[in-house]
């Protein structure tokens, strides 16, 4: 009796504590959640958001895009102008990364790889369909390989960015940092003050050479037509000498053969017309050929003058094309893949089918002090002028040496130096990388590599661009019929793949 009435009173003091209890419970869940959630909030980075430098900004010069943060970044000489929010690529879609540069720009383009979707302010990073555009941010990857930027930001966008601009895809966060390194290019001042005089004297040389060529050519079509009379009455003289000759040696055979005196007359008389005969054939041959030479002769220094005339108008507009491009920004690609230097300048010459061609004219083995071992991928851009030259700044998007040691390890050839250094101005830059440049890499981009140890799937599962040729020989010599070279498989050249990128042949026409 009394167990139960002291359980009864325990059970009792059980339930009138119980509601205490629950609230006391609760509160501290409660509060516990709150403390891990503020927790959680503060360790959690704030998303990216649209921002505008507090300073008056400047031409952007590159663009960096950080697929980890899903942010990109435009940066003028003297740091970031602008910020926004992207979305890149999905699992299996992914947006490469790698170095590229804007290549196209429609102001309202409609896909052809998904169903005509609207891809507002589109910039154009490969021709095989990756491009900055602008689109729906749900807040995290979202696209099919593309960088959806905001739609109003993209167009405040559209008009500051230039064709060639660079665009870095960063796998992780990166930014420009102040960089100088003597491997650098050093313009000359005296050859940059020089240069657009020269570039305007040579291309009015070019254009005097491309009239007389043209004058040359008339004057050697003319020519034939002028001696074509002489030419028919020296053929019509030389076939009835060779005749005349003939029937002079059969005259001779007669003679020789006659037996009897008749004969022997016949032979005689017949042998005295046939020499009379050649005799006069031959002077008068002899007189129009004399009468002929100087026409005939004239024609012929119409036909040389012509092929020298072409000669100078191949050679003057190669001078002066290279002086044209001396005015352009440089920029240089160096493959620890391929252990090849290419170098790279904007033409400006519209190509029908979109985008501007980009001369591809030096491409030259490059020495790389221990070939075998990484060296990362890292962007440097002369940024400004300054008293030294040009101020420069580095980009490092994959792991391997640092910038410093990267450049310590390459020795660019002098002739190349002597040929791009001098005039080398801002917006020049110089890429290494454990890369070779990508298969989309032709003569309407600019420098195309992508990383190949981060995934890539917005890139390979689309069709590549055109089986085109790359630029290769002398642009200025005819519009293009020189420019052209077989088209080459940069991928081909990675004798240490490291995984991802594929290669399919190339088709015309997509996206």
């Amino acid at each position: 009796m009394a167990n139960r009435l002291t359980t009864a009173q325990s059970t009792g003091a059980m339930r009138r504590w119980r509601p205490p209890v629950i609230v006391t419970v609760a509160a501290m869940a409660a509060l516990t959640a709150l403390t891990a959630d503020a927790a959680a909030r503060q360790a959690r980075p704030a998303p990216p958001i649209e921002a505008t430098a507090p300073r008056e900004a400047g031409e952007p010069i590159m663009a960096i895009v950080s697929i980890k943060s899903q942010q990109v970044t435009f940066y003028d000489a003297d740091g970031w102008i602008l910020r926004a929010p992207v979305s890149t690529g999905i699992a299996g879609r992914e947006t490469p990364a790698g170095v590229f540069a804007v290549l196209e720009k429609d102001v309202d383009h409609h896909s052809s790889l998904y169903d005509d979707a609207w891809m507002p302010n589109m910039q154009r990073l490969t021709w095989n369909g990756i491009a900055l555009h602008g689109g729906p941010l749900p807040g995290y990857a979202a696209s099919h390989g593309c960088v959806r930027m905001p739609y109003g930001f993209a167009e405040k966008l559209f008009d500051k960015t230039w064709i060639g601009m660079r665009v870095i895809i960063s796998p992780d966060n990166a930014e420009p940092v102040e960089f100088s390194h003597p491997a650098l290019l050093v313009p000359n001042r005296e050859a940059i003050a020089a240069a657009p005089a020269r570039a305007e004297a040579l291309a009015r040389e070019a254009a005097e050479a491309a009239g007389a060529a043209v004058e040359a050519k008339k004057a050697a079509a003319t020519a034939p037509r002028e001696t074509a009379s002489l030419t028919s009455s020296l053929r019509k003289l030389e076939g009835l000498k060779t005749r005349a000759d003939a029937e002079l040696a059969y005259a001779e055979k007669a003679l020789a053969a006659a037996r009897t005196d008749e004969a022997k007359a016949r032979a005689e008389d017949l042998k005295q017309k046939a020499a009379a005969k050649s005799a006069d054939l031959g002077t008068q041959l002899d007189t129009a050929r004399a009468d002929a030479k100087p026409k005939l002769d004239a024609a012929a220094a119409a036909k040389d003058a012509a092929r020298a005339a072409n000669r100078r108008k191949a050679d003057t507009a190669k001078a002066a094309g290279e002086a044209t491009l001396a005015l352009e920004p440089v920029s240089v690609y160096i493959s620890r893949a391929t252990q090849k230097l290419y170098v790279r300048r904007n033409t400006h010459k519209p190509w029908p089918d979109g985008g501007e061609v980009f001369d591809a004219t030096i491409e030259v083995p490059v020495t790389i002090r221990d070939p075998d071992r990484r060296i990362g991928t890292h962007v440097f851009t002369a940024v400004a002028g300054n008293d030294s030259g040009l101020r420069w700044t580095a980009v490092t998007i994959d792991t391997g040496d640092d910038a410093k040691d990267a450049l310590d390890r390459i020795t660019i050839p002098q002739d190349v130096l002597d040929r791009i250094a001098p005039t080398a101005v801002p917006r020049s830059s110089i890429v290494v990388s454990d890369e070779p440049l990508s298969s989309e890499t032709n003569y309407r981009t600019e420098f195309v590599a992508v990383l190949n140890n981060q995934p890539q799937g917005g890139f390979v599962t689309r069709r590549p661009t055109a089986d085109v040729a790359v630029a290769g020989g002398n642009f200025w010599d005819d519009g293009f019929g020189s420019f052209f070279q077989p088209n080459r498989n940069f991928q081909t050249g990675n004798p240490r793949p490291r995984g991802g990128q594929s290669f399919f042949p190339m088709q015309r026409g997509w996206w």
